[in-house]
């Protein structure tokens, strides 16, 4: 199994946690996101449907689309929400959900923080601030009422999905909620975990990884 990723995408990361939890051994390369796509490694080109990392090549089969890779890793194990359809229908909902609201507005305040080249008009700045304090206001309330994650006591790949660019909050300089922030932490403090540069940095698997049973424990 093999990730292709770059340290800058909160996509790439949540897929690398949750190997590293999982305690699953894989691969790591570093692709140059900002470089033409003609110039990117040949295996990367001929497996990367749409160009863009994450890219998972798993038995020489490439898997494309963040949350689709999570929920492929989630089948293939067993585990991490894939236990039974109910859970899975409720993680596939969760990863919607975070592609068209947290992981569309997010990303999008984070690179006009950080990248010169990708600044907002003052309008589409509001909009997009507006729209991350409604979602993340929501998700809020959800994290209050439940249990230590997203379905309950166990970790899934919706806590995957959902951490990943709210890792980089600091960088969007956005505010997180108490409930929110906690679950952070409570990931945080899962075997395996590290912090986005940490993790995307490091070039392959390597053993000190901890390997966890299918529910995370």
């Amino acid at each position: 199994m093999k990730l292709f990723g770059h340290p800058d995408s909160g996509h790439v990361y949540k897929v690398r946690l949750m190997l590293a939890v999982a305690g699953i051994p894989h691969d790591y390369e570093h692709i140059d996101i900002f470089s033409p796509r003609e110039s990117r490694p040949s295996e990367f080109r001929r497996h990367a449907r749409f160009g863009e990392v994450p890219l998972l090549v798993d038995d020489g089969v490439g898997y494309t689309q963040s949350n689709a890779i999570l929920i492929h890793l989630a089948k293939r194990q067993g585990a991490w929400g894939a236990e039974n359809p109910r859970s899975l229908q409720q993680c596939c909902e969760w990863l919607f959900w975070e592609a068209n609201k947290i992981g569309m507005c997010l990303p999008q305040l984070r690179a006009d923080r950080r990248f010169r080249d990708s600044r907002l008009e003052d309008g589409t700045r509001r909009w997009l601030l507006a729209r991350y304090e409604h979602d993340v206001g929501i998700l809020d309330d959800h994290l209050s009422e439940t249990g230590a994650f997203m379905l309950g006591d166990e970790v899934s790949i919706a806590d995957f999905s959902i951490c990943g660019y709210l890792s980089y909050a600091d960088e969007a300089q956005v505010l997180v909620p108490d409930h929110v922030a906690a679950w952070l932490t409570r990931i945080s403090k899962l075997p395996g975990w590290q912090a986005p540069y940490d993790l995307l940095l490091r070039s392959a698997f390597e053993a000190d990884f901890p390997k966890l049973d299918a529910n995370g424990g």
